[in-house]
């Protein structure tokens, strides 16, 4: 069953924050889309079985606070 799962995370603005957290998230079981959305501070994770402790700790390799 396929869900989404939004995180706020206060300090992205550019490409290269959009292009960290993807690098992180990406790869991990179950994701199969990784949305950023600069303007409102938003990224919304889609995917089947995710796991809340393992998207936050991926946002946080990529150097980034979810809020």
């Amino acid at each position: 069953m396929s869900e989404t799962m939004t995180y706020t995370v206060p300090a992205i603005h550019c490409s290269h924050c959009e292009a960290a957290i993807k690098r992180e998230v990406e790869p991990i079981d179950g994701v199969k889309s990784v949305e950023v959305d600069l303007e409102h501070k938003l990224v919304r994770i889609s995917g089947d079985g995710l796991e809340d402790p393992a998207l936050r700790a991926a946002i946080d390799e990529a150097g980034f606070e979810v809020a």
